[in-house]
């Protein structure tokens, strides 16, 4: 990779997750200094700025974005139309594994585990009741419903008594109009960050534990509210099968550069497929980074090699 390269690191956004995107997008660009790519510049994406990456006209866009906007699609499109190469998988991918709907959907169809689930679009006339009772004509207490278009856990909320579900129902509709409901795991949560294009390399399972509920929004980016057990406490059959299903979705979906697949390991059903993260955080309370430094790679170097991961791709696409 030419260290001259012009280097765009877009962050920020107008997501809610604008200020996890913030401190990604930071920590991806003092790595990227530190690796000797001067011309790299932080670009902090805004509704009325989005125009100001065409007229840098980089040689390559690192997205530290996170959410809608971000890691939907929609930007990876704009750079798409302007031929400038950019990090992480691409419009197809990033459209289907944000909306978490179309993931389980194409995920069941293929065989892939996970959990039941219940949709409902809200029209106008609906009452919370009546969604409620269909709800529960599909799916039992406890159980987990999403705004499926969010990430960070923002919008997710669990479910143990039935009185609970009014509120939580408005919550997500303030959201969107989509409501994606699943049967509630029982079991250890896992997560297998993957890296690479054609040829993959999984670094290691994830076992996360939380001091709350379940893991949150603030447990996720709050220090002590949250532990990244590396290995995971689970047998060798289990992790086998981790690894086998967390590929299978990898190349399914058409992930490419970077993903992390999340599990929970049901006590009932075993290793289920949660949800695909296309741009996961890049923070220093972060996933991702915390594996590449189990098995020896620094940050420096894993965000060099999500650098080139992107570069690839476009020389691909241009043969």
């Amino acid at each position: 990779m030419d260290k001259n390269a012009k280097i765009l690191v877009v962050c920020g956004g107008f997501s809610t997750e604008r200020e996890v995107s913030l401190r990604s997008g930071q920590a991806i660009y003092q790595a990227l200094l530190r690796k000797g790519y001067s011309q790299t510049t932080l670009f902090d994406l805004k509704r009325d700025n989005m125009h100001e990456i065409l007229v840098q006209d980089p040689d390559i866009v690192f997205l530290g974005l996170h959410g809608k906007g971000g890691e939907d699609g929609c930007i990876q499109g704009m750079l798409e139309l302007a031929e400038i190469p950019y990090t992480g998988p691409g419009v197809a991918c990033s459209a289907v594994c944000m909306n978490k709907i179309l993931t389980k959907r194409i995920l069941s169809n293929a065989g892939i585990p996970t959990a039941p689930f219940f949709v409902w679009k809200k029209r106008s006339g609906d009452t919370l009741s009546a969604i409620k009772q269909e709800l529960l004509r599909h799916l039992q207490v406890p159980l987990v419903l999403k705004s499926p278009c969010q990430g960070s856990s923002i919008g997710v909320f669990l479910i143990k008594k039935e009185e609970d579900i009014e509120p939580a129902l408005e919550e997500v509709f303030k959201l969107g109009r989509l409501l994606l409901a699943e049967r509630f795991l029982d079991g250890v949560e896992l997560t297998l960050p993957i890296l690479g294009n054609e040829e993959i390399t999984e670094l290691p399972v994830i076992e996360i534990t939380s001091e709350r509920e379940f893991y949150d929004y603030e447990a996720k980016y709050t220090v002590g509210l949250y532990h990244h057990i590396i290995p995971a406490r689970i047998d060798k059959q289990t992790a086998s099968e981790v690894l086998r299903i967390g590929k299978e979705t990898y190349k399914l979906l058409g992930c490419c550069g970077l993903s992390r697949i999340d599990f929970i390991v049901d006590k009932e059903l075993g290793p289920m497929v949660v949800e695909v993260n296309t741009l996961p955080g890049m923070t220093d309370t972060s996933l991702f980074p915390d594996a590449a430094k189990y098995v020896g790679i620094s940050y420096e170097d894993l965000v060099e090699r999500i650098l080139i991961n992107g570069m690839e791709v476009a020389e691909d696409a241009r043969e």
